[in-house]
């Protein structure tokens, strides 16, 4: 379905975690799928590692050393967040803060609701997830931060985009970029997993897809 998979090392690795399977499911839109990529069947610290390793390399190739704070959305975001800032540590040099949200707001302790590092005045954000589909948990998440005197949302960073109509006609992808200035970037897509995993895809399973894509996709 394409021409050249930009990471198929990553593709790899989520297949081989177990993280991508085929059957039936419902995405957090709502949407009835034939697969689903699962970020909780990370289970191992050597496993969180090397996924953190592919979105620090991600987050530097798109933004640089420019970026203060990587959020992520409760509750798979959390493990992301971490695991990202610690690689960007690591290996890139880069002491970010980190941080993730509640998911309902605290009244008693410190409060709030956001756990980590406070997003300050002049503080760049780059949020990071597992998937996006219609950008559901994104447009719940921007406003929130935004709020945030002085602090400004500055990317998006995912590890499959779906390539899926967000709450228009445009991939949510496209939607979120334009609605919130967003640079965004995926580390696969719908297209490349089909083409990385195509000898392990059954006919049944790509006809189901090819359906879904008519369906939903743009």
């Amino acid at each position: 379905m394409i021409r050249q998979v930009r990471n198929p090392d990553y593709i790899d690795f989520l297949w081989q975690s177990g993280v991508i399977t085929f059957g039936d499911f419902v995405a957090k839109s709502g949407r009835p799928t034939p697969y689903f990529v699962d970020a909780g069947k990370f289970t191992r610290a050597s496993q969180l590692a090397r996924l953190g390793e592919f979105y620090a390399k991600a987050v530097v190739e798109t933004f640089g050393s420019d970026v203060d704070v990587i959020f992520g959305p409760a509750y798979k975001g959390i493990s992301l967040a971490v695991t990202t800032g610690i690689a960007l540590t690591r290996h890139h040099g880069l002491d970010v803060g980190v941080t993730f949200d509640r998911k309902e707001a605290k009244d008693h302790g410190e409060g709030g609701w956001l756990i980590g590092h406070r997003p300050d005045k002049g503080d760049r954000v780059v949020i990071v997830e597992d998937v996006t589909t219609a950008g559901t948990s994104i447009h719940a998440t921007v406003p929130r931060l935004e709020q945030i005197d002085g602090v400004e949302v500055v990317g998006l960073v995912v590890g499959v985009d779906r390539q899926e109509r967000g709450n228009g006609t445009d991939a949510a992808l496209t939607e979120l970029s334009r609605t919130y200035g967003l640079v965004t970037y995926a580390l696969a897509t719908f297209e490349e997993i089909v083409s990385s995993l195509g000898h392990v895809i059954s006919d049944a399973d790509r006809s189901r897809l090819e359906t879904y894509r008519d369906a939903y996709g743009v």
